[in-house]
């Protein structure tokens, strides 16, 4: 029996190289992935056919190919003391151009200035940092006193949470905590049928140390 208030539930856990093999096949984002293997039991043909009927899966056409347009969008917040670049690239300099595609990066820069990520995807967040993370949440499942099959999910979980709340992509979206920031990536990527990249971000506050 599950204790109150634990985190564990009975979602089938997904292996990480699983979800790289769909994102491989699928393009999709990484969570976009999990999900579908969630859903559909670890099922690879069924998750794939899930991202398809959402329109995710569209984006592995799109993600070999070079996106070398764009914008670079500035931000500044609470009269001066908070200041956001972004870098949204694109295939063409038409969309480039579009209002959606220059809000897309507005709202990027916003959600850097509000939740303060590390990284941009959580392949840049290094191996080390992951390790040292991985070692500190085996050490706080352990001292639960629950079993070791019962230890990877909460470890596992724990992981996911850091993602979410230092990883770009990862993050609930600002304006709709239900999405995540890469989905609504996907949606405008969907929406011009092109590549559509967040390349890198810079955040600074004042008085910061370099």
């Amino acid at each position: 029996m599950t204790a109150r208030g634990s985190n564990v539930t009975d979602e089938p856990q997904i292996p990480a190289d699983l979800v790289k093999r769909l994102r491989d096949a699928t393009g999709a984002g990484m969570m976009d992935c999990k999900r579908a293997l969630v859903e559909s039991g670890g099922d690879l043909e069924k998750a794939t056919e899930v991202l398809r009927t959402r329109g995710l899966a569209s984006a592995a056409k799109r993600a070999g190919r070079q996106a070398n347009e764009g914008v670079v969008d500035a931000y500044i917040h609470g009269d001066g003391r908070i200041g956001v670049l972004v870098e949204v690239n694109c295939e063409t300099d038409f969309v480039a151009r579009t209002d959606e595609f220059r809000r897309l990066a507005r709202e990027l820069a916003l959600q850097v200035a509000a939740r303060d990520p590390r990284w941009v995807a959580r392949e840049e967040v290094p191996e080390d940092v992951i390790a040292g993370e991985r070692k500190i949440y085996e050490e706080q499942a352990r001292a639960t006193g629950k079993p070791d099959h019962v230890l990877a999910k909460i470890v596992e979980g724990k992981l996911e949470a850091y993602y979410k709340e230092f990883v770009l992509l990862d993050q609930p979206y600002i304006r709709e905590e239900s999405k995540t920031v890469g989905e609504l990536v996907g949606e405008v990527s969907a929406t011009f049928k092109e590549n559509v990249v967040v390349r890198r971000f810079a955040r600074f506050r004042l008085g910061e140390e370099l």
